[in-house]
């Protein structure tokens, strides 16, 4: 019987050893805070059909890999963790991944305009969130730029994407610096998975237009790949007034996977690249294209023992069409091994590099000094896990220790404890640390108000700290409804401030580390299925966060410019099977009123109808927004306030 390996980057299941735009908005922002692999099957809709088959029950026993880098059941799970499924994407009629992301309930996501997104795990929501680690299979999308992600040019074919992992809270001990308040891990299909052809189009009032094409073919009984080209065409959003922002955003995008499935080893090579022009001010369009090269070997050594060795190679280009450009080159390579110490400890270890070639064009304006900066990044983690109890209670210590060429070494360790005293359920609690590392944004950014006289400065910004408390239980008292409820406690120390320059101009501005604070809050998720062809989705979260200055800090913001945050947030999902080949799908989503800048309150809903015609092709339209004509989500410093429109659009999607 062929052993197949899989760590966090593929999803290839085995026997598990358990049971089984510019660049001002950007500075505004930050200154103002805010088994075997599974072969082709024979009927294209399969995959989905089989997932949506599966009981409330089963679905708490698929395998995750964010939250301790191997395999184990989610309902095991010692962490808060919500995985949305390839088919929940599919039938909520998301277009991009941010729309896909808006089905974990406790993740803060909005849109501030066609083509920038606030995305972020409890609290400090931002376009510029630096708080949350986001991986596109195994690949770290980050620029040093200010420790965050540019959204837009995140993409992929959604109907190749396996699963979406959303962990909330403290990852630093297996991920690293900037896991600060949560992980992102998307997954796409192995190519074995992904046969035959694929192609879609859509056409709509928002989403103009959207076309979409994928073959995949076998090589050989063990070798298999794909091809995949995408492009699509998104109308403008709208000002208060009721004028168009002007903001529209078109992109292209292409890319291939390999996978090779030996006996004991598994090889991947895959590769994207990407040209888009996104348009945030509603001026003058950024040019924006890269690519990425990533190879992956994983190898089962022995039943108790295996190893994962990736390296990638990532290249982003960003003109902000008002002279600033940015150049990003990205050598990575990661190496942990797994292996059992004893019947009842297991242990995960592995070190890291990483070098980023950073380069930008400097203005008279503003500067970054040096123009050119080398990054360094180097690793080392372990993480001990002991069955303190056979099949009931364990627990899991570890840490992380990485050496930035800004703070030197950081250590980020973690401790958890899982309860399992039936199958159907666990409660968990966990103490961690994280830190928030330096951008360069932080260290070396210079704003001019005249060739004499700086108002911002370069500082010795030092790393920000979390302190993290976590208890949580998940359970499903049977096979048709489960629920999980968090509650977390969280400790900030050295957050960034804006601290003034001496009298009487009070410049230049140097950002520091005077706020300090906490945030706390509630999570709750369920699944229920209604009747064989109903099944909801949803949850709901409360959070608070207070954050103050340091006695020794003169924050000009007065710790108002860290994130803009909801209280209260609701998402329910729900899916009907009204026949085999007719569905209808909805999701609804509440969002409390934003405190600083304000943004009232909003309840969206969006509807999906899809008609199956023979198995291969399916005809579906969709409404988004419904609730309103438009409405406000989030408002950045800059540009003006955008309102997000009501929608609709029509798709075709061939499968065979």
């Amino acid at each position: 019987m062929r052993r197949v390996l899989k760590f966090g980057a593929d999803f290839q299941p085995r026997p598990s050893s358990r049971r089984s735009r510019g660049f001002l908005p950007l500075l505004g922002t930050c200154l103002l805070g805010a088994a075997t692999a599974p072969q082709a099957a024979s009927d294209p809709l399969a995959n989905a059909r089989q997932l949506k088959k599966l009981s409330v029950e089963q679905l708490l026993t698929l395998e995750v890999t964010s939250v301790s880098r191997t395999p184990e059941r989610l309902v095991e799970a010692a962490a808060a963790i919500r995985v949305i499924t390839r088919n929940e994407i599919i039938r909520s009629g998301a277009t991009s991944i941010p729309e896909a992301l808006r089905l974990s309930p406790n993740l803060q996501v909005a849109q501030a305009n066609a083509s920038q997104w606030a995305i972020s795990a409890r609290g400090f929501n931002n376009v510029l969130a630096n708080k949350l680690l986001v991986m596109l299979d195994g690949r770290t999308v980050y620029t040093p730029l200010y420790a965050g992600v540019f959204w837009d040019v995140q993409d992929t074919l959604l109907e190749d994407i396996d699963r979406i992992e959303v962990v909330r809270g403290s990852g630093g001990t297996l991920w690293g610096a900037n896991a600060v308040n949560g992980v992102i891990s998307i997954t796409t299909r192995n190519a074995a998975q992904t046969q035959g052809l694929f192609a879609e189009a859509n056409m709509g009032t928002q989403l103009r237009t959207l076309g979409g094409i994928r073959y995949g073919g076998e090589l050989s009984p063990d070798l298999h790949y794909r091809v995949y080209a995408k492009a699509f065409d998104r109308d403008d959003t709208t000002l208060i007034n009721g004028s168009k922002a002007g903001d529209s955003w078109d992109s292209r995008q292409g890319g291939f996977r390999m996978d090779w499935a030996g006996e004991v080893s598994t090889l991947t090579l895959q590769s994207d690249f990407y040209k888009t022009s996104p348009n945030p001010d509603g001026t003058v369009a950024v040019a924006a294209d890269g690519g990425n090269l990533l190879g992956r070997w994983q190898q089962v050594v022995s039943a108790t023992s295996d190893f994962q060795l990736q390296i990638y190679f990532d290249r982003t280009r960003r003109d902000f069409g008002n002279g600033f450009t940015e150049h990003l080159d990205t050598y990575d390579l990661d190496w942990q091994h797994r292996f059992q110490l004893s019947p009842r400890q297991q242990l995960v270890w592995g070190v890291g590099a990483r070098s980023m070639q950073h380069e930008v064009s400097n203005l008279p304006l503003f500067q970054f000094l040096p123009a050119d900066k080398d990054l360094r990044l180097f690793s080392f983690f372990v993480q001990d896990e002991i069955t303190l109890v056979p099949e009931r209670l364990r627990l899991t210590l570890g840490t992380k220790i990485e050496h930035n060429d800004y703070t030197g070494y950081e250590h980020q360790p973690s401790g958890r404890l899982a309860w399992t005293p039936s199958q159907r359920q666990t409660v968990w609690g966990a103490i961690s640390r994280a830190s928030r590392t330096p951008a360069r944004i932080d260290r070396e950014f210079y704003l001019n108000l005249t060739p004499q006289i700086g108002l911002i400065e370069g500082s010795d910004f030092q790393s920000e700290d979390l302190l993290a408390y976590e208890l949580g239980w998940r359970m499903a008292p049977n096979s048709v409804f489960s629920f999980g409820l968090t509650g977390f406690y969280n400790e900030y120390d050295n957050l960034r401030s804006v601290e003034p320059g001496p009298a009487p101009l009070f410049v230049p501005l140097t950002f520091g580390n005077g706020v300090r604070g906490e945030t706390y809050g509630i999570e709750v998720s369920g699944t229920y299925q209604v009747i064989d062809a109903w099944r909801l989705r949803g949850g709901y979260t409360w959070f608070d966060k207070r954050l103050v200055v340091k006695s020794r800090s003169a924050d000009t913001n007065n710790a108002s410019g860290e994130g803009n945050d909801p209280q209260n947030q609701v998402v329910i999902q729900s899916l009907v099977d009204l026949t085999d080949s007719v569905q209808i799908d909805a999701t609804m989503r509440y969002v409390d009123a934003l405190p600083n800048p304000r943004v009232p309150s909003y309840v969206a809903m969006d509807l999906r109808l899809a008609w199956t015609l023979g198995g291969q092709v399916e005809l579906s339209v969709v409404g988004q927004n419904l609730f309103d004509k438009r409405h406000v989500e989030f408002v950045p410093s800059s540009p003006a306030t955008r309102e997000i429109e009501r929608s609709v659009y029509g798709r075709i999607a061939w499968r065979m």
